[in-house]
């Protein structure tokens, strides 16, 4: 894929921003949004899709632990999510729904005990692993705020750094109610390669099941980016929890449009 379109609209994003001052937040949002539609236009060209199965390699380390494996993501563009891990220690399934009631969850270990995701932990995006969902959501649901933070070096990489977070409003709202904490758990930071701007990280906050108030950084690095089935897709993933490496995924079969049904994405 040629991205030479990319770099000469890149450094004009440079030299807007060094003239630009910090209170001027509508322009900022607008440029924010601007470099998202390039990214998302980057990642799938003109293809539609509804949902996508992705499987390969998986390693993961906690503590002590250190284990090879399989994986399998799945995701359909309405959001429902859904991550099997193949471990010799056994296996770890993640689920996320989205019903008429709000988002829900639930994940298993290898003792096959269900654990129900608390709500304030399911609040960021569900399809971390398939940033073509993630974007394509940012833009089309006006309730998210964005905003362009800046041209930014991470990870050794030159970037470009916007946040986003969900704006909530409610009616019949009791007297001091105040969205802020909601909007603090729909937070993330997503960084754009300079040049091709492909997605090349974004940064989240987890919490214990009983403190939304505690927050544990999480931060999806994507490389290793290939055209595959008319997309550019990342085919390494890395999910750094805690500042720590956790989950490191090599894609080797991506498939799209299968047909994949909400029944595959029910939570226990």
């Amino acid at each position: 894929m040629n991205f030479s379109r990319f770099l000469s609209f890149g450094l004009a994003l440079l030299l807007l921003s060094a003239t630009l001052p910090a209170q001027q937040s509508t322009t900022i949002d607008a440029q924010a949004k601007t470099l998202l539609q390039h990214s998302f236009a980057a990642l799938s060209g003109s293809t539609s899709i509804s949902d996508v199965t992705l499987s390969g390699s998986a390693r993961r380390i906690a503590g002590s632990d250190d284990e090879s494996g399989t994986a399998v993501l799945k995701a359909l563009a309405t959001g429902e999510s859904r991550i099997d891990l193949v471990f010799p220690s056994g296996v770890r399934t993640e689920v996320r729904a989205f019903p008429a009631s709000g988002p829900s969850g639930s994940w298993v270990g290898p003792d096959g005990i269900t654990h129900v995701i608390s709500q304030h932990n399911l609040w960021t995006d569900s399809s971390w692993f398939f940033p073509v969902f993630t974007l394509s959501r940012l833009l089309s649901d006006s309730a998210y705020i964005l905003s362009y933070v800046g041209h930014e070096t991470r990870n050794g990489q030159a970037v470009e750094h916007l946040t986003t977070y969900r704006q909530f409003q409610a009616v019949g709202a009791p007297p001091g109610w105040h969205p802020t904490p909601l909007q603090r758990l729909t937070a993330m930071d997503i960084y754009l390669d300079s040049v091709t701007l492909l997605p090349s990280a974004i940064l989240l906050n987890t919490h214990p099941d009983r403190n939304q108030a505690l927050d544990i950084p999480v931060e999806i690095r994507f490389s290793s980016y290939q055209q595959t089935s008319g997309l550019t897709l990342p085919l390494h993933i890395q999910q750094h929890f805690n500042n720590a490496l956790a989950l490191d995924i090599q894609i080797n079969n991506v498939s799209l449009n299968t047909g994949l049904s909400t029944s595959a994405f029910t939570v226990q």
